[in-house]
């Protein structure tokens, strides 16, 4: 049951920062030492005094229950560690954990008031997806989402490599020979008129609309939510998108549903 967010802590714990709402983001550096990581983690927790309880939105691998790091490729130093412990959380002060990608699906469903069959896709770092059917998030036993599309196959690797923040570098580069940019910057590029940077970002719509049609068709999905840092260019890569998911509104997810997300746990 919700109880309001006074007197609850909210982070949202990314590879290079914890967002905290309201306030400014604080580093963390998930690639360091377990020193280094705890220490980020305590900034991020703040004071401890009256604090009624903590939700943490954390990607995977990630034991949800039980609140331990199974991360390999970040956050490799506290691999099997518990975020409380490691964070100094007392054990009177509850934590709840969620996917970063299933908590801002509950909280997108709540702030958009969304009923049926809905799917969000996070663009960023990596590719998150996730589907609600009649209104109820679907989960996986480990409490990650229960349809993950990032290591579908692809071309030889794995759908993430060609739908991502080094997917759209890789197809800029692919045109260019440029490789020193970033997925910002080559947005910024095609809001200028870069036609390169234009079919760069229309290739990974393509690709995700392509990708995902048949499961949304199945799952008879009608409005498919985009969130993530990449998701906030989705009018670049607008028109393939909906060419692949006819029929399927696709809208922007809501600044903040990962923390309305959080407080379902409380």
């Amino acid at each position: 049951m919700e109880k309001g967010t006074e007197g609850y802590r909210f982070l949202d714990v990314g590879g290079t920062f914890v967002k905290i709402p309201g306030e400014p983001p604080v580093p963390v550096n998930s690639a360091g030492s377990r020193e280094e990581i705890a220490a980020g983690l305590k900034r991020a927790i703040g004071p401890l005094q009256n604090l009624k309880g903590i939700g943490v939105a954390i990607p995977g691998p990630f034991n949800y229950h039980e609140g331990t790091f199974l991360m390999e490729h970040k956050f490799a130093a506290v691999y099997g560690e518990n975020f409380a412990v490691l964070a100094g959380i007392p054990a009177g002060i509850p934590v709840r954990y969620m996917h970063d990608v299933t908590s801002a699906l509950e909280g997108s469903l709540r702030m958009l008031d969304l009923r049926g069959n809905v799917a969000l896709a996070t663009l960023g770092t990596g590719l998150g997806f996730c589907m609600a059917l009649d209104g109820k998030v679907r989960y996986a036993p480990d409490g990650s989402p229960a349809h993950e599309i990032w290591n579908l196959p692809r071309n030889g690797g794995i759908l993430e490599d060609f739908v991502s923040a080094r997917a759209i570098r890789n197809a800029y580069a692919a045109r260019t020979g440029i490789t020193t940019v970033s997925a910002l910057d080559i947005a910024q590029r095609a809001n200028l008129g870069d036609e390169n940077a234009m079919e760069a970002y229309l290739q990974i719509g393509a690709t995700l609309g392509e990708s995902i049609a048949e499961l949304l068709e199945d799952m008879e999905v009608k409005t498919l939510l985009m969130g993530g840092q990449i998701s906030k260019s989705l009018k670049l890569m607008d028109r393939p998108l909906r060419n692949a998911l006819e029929g399927v509104q696709i809208i922007p997810a809501p600044d903040g549903a990962v923390f309305e997300g959080l407080k379902t746990q409380f």
